[in-house]
Order: structure tokens, then C-alpha cells, then sequence
């Protein structure tokens, strides 16, 4: 059975950071483009940012490239999203996927397999 499990969400003020971690267990880790979404009340769920296989390779959407950052450690089977210079319009729940191959997309409908999402509220 293929797991995964967001930690790292909560309560941030304006420009602050917070590191999310999403534990995947139940497939081979290092075969996965592994991505994040993140998905606002009354909004569509929306990419984030993807990371390769290999963990070469990262990908950002344009609203969050220079503040956050994807990894990954493929010992740990662990992909991380560091958030920083938060605003309150990053406000949403996030949540991780895996792809299921290493061919990267942003679109969340072609990722195979999902967490329950982490809830990330950052106050003006």
C-alpha cells in the first residue's frame, strides 16, 4: 500500500518560513517525479513545485520560484519544500504527490498517488 504523509504545516506571520516533509512508503522512492500542490479554499488545486527522480532537477511554479525550494533524499524516501518570505497568499493546504515515472508534468491529475495535505495559514 503506497503512503504518503505531510508533516511541517502551521501558523507563520508575513515573511517567515516553514519546511515542509512528506514521508512516502509502499514504492520504489527514486522512481517518482515527486511534486507539490497546493490548493486555497474556494481555488483549484495548483502546482507548486516537482523535483526529478534523481533529484537534479527542480521545477517551480512562477509565484514561488525564488522563495521556496524542493529536495529530496532518496535514502529517507523524504521530499521537502522549504517555504520562505511567506505571504498570505501562500496560504492554502499542501499537499505532496508522486507521479508515478520519471517524466515530469505539473498537472496534478497525472500524478498517481497523493497525501492528505498539510494545512500552511500565514497572518498578515
Amino acid at each position: 500500500q503506497v503512503q504518503l504523509v505531510e508533516s511541517g504545516g502551521g501558523l507563520v506571520q508575513t515573511g517567515g518560513s516553514l519546511r515542509l516533509s512528506c514521508a512516502v512508503s509502499g514504492r520504489p522512492f527514486s522512481s517518482d517525479v515527486m511534486g507539490w500542490f497546493r490548493q486555497a479554499p474556494g481555488k483549484e488545486r495548483e502546482f507548486v513545485a516537482a523535483i526529478s527522480c534523481s533529484g537534479n532537477t527542480p521545477y517551480y511554479a512562477g509565484s514561488v520560484k525564488g522563495r521556496f525550494t524542493i529536495s529530496r533524499d532518496n535514502a529517507k524516501n523524504t521530499v521537502y519544500l522549504q517555504m520562505n518570505s511567506l505571504k498570505p497568499g501562500d496560504t492554502a493546504v499542501y499537499y505532496c504527490a508522486a507521479r508515478g515515472n520519471c517524466f515530469y508534468t505539473l498537472k496534478p491529475e497525472e500524478y498517481d498517488y497523493w497525501g492528505q495535505g498539510t494545512q500552511v495559514t500565514v497572518s498578515s
